[in-house]
């Protein structure tokens, strides 16, 4: 079984909280996230970063919207192996944005937004190495090469979307 780390963003898109995409974006990131609770593990980390995080940002007792759902199936499955792949991330600063499994890369650490090097740290930690799901932040376009160097791949959902994003940003 394979398994993904999942950027928040996802979620958050899925839900309609993604306020600069479009509708089919939200039914792309809802449709993924179907598609991993059928067939996929979901990327965790032990000291629950990454899901304390999903828990900050959507409410998973609320009226079930497509990403605080994904919340509640994943809090009630997170012992679940094949819902589930757990790793372990250690963190080398008090703020917990910087981490040991980040990849040694200069570029990288001078760009990379802290509160996402814990998706690439889990990645890096799981032995399988899984794709990030990135949906609404542009600025991870250009970290991919970077990130392929160190062969941590990204799954760009509503791809064309964020490239038009970046290039009226770069303008």
């Amino acid at each position: 079984m394979s398994a993904v780390v999942i950027d928040t963003n996802v979620l958050l898109v899925a839900d309609g909280q993604g306020r600069h995409m479009s509708e089919d974006c939200l039914i792309e990131c809802e449709a993924r996230l179907i598609a991993v609770q059928a067939n996929e593990q979901t990327v965790l980390d032990e000291e629950w970063h990454i899901l304390g995080e999903y828990h900050h940002k959507l409410d998973p007792n609320r009226s079930p919207t497509p990403g605080s759902a994904f919340v509640k199936w994943l809090l009630q499955r997170q012992g679940m192996a094949q819902h589930v792949s757990w790793v372990s991330i250690t963190p080398t600063n008090a703020e917990l944005t910087k981490f040991a499994e980040f990849p040694p890369d200069a570029a990288l650490e001078a760009a990379f937004d802290p509160a996402d090097r814990k998706f690439v740290a889990a990645a890096n930690a799981h032995p399988e190495k899984p794709p990030i799901l990135e949906s609404a932040d542009s600025k991870w376009l250009g970290w991919k090469a970077n990130l392929a160097a160190h062969g941590i791949r990204l799954e760009i959902l509503c791809r064309g979307e964020l490239e038009e994003i970046r290039n009226r940003k770069t303008k």
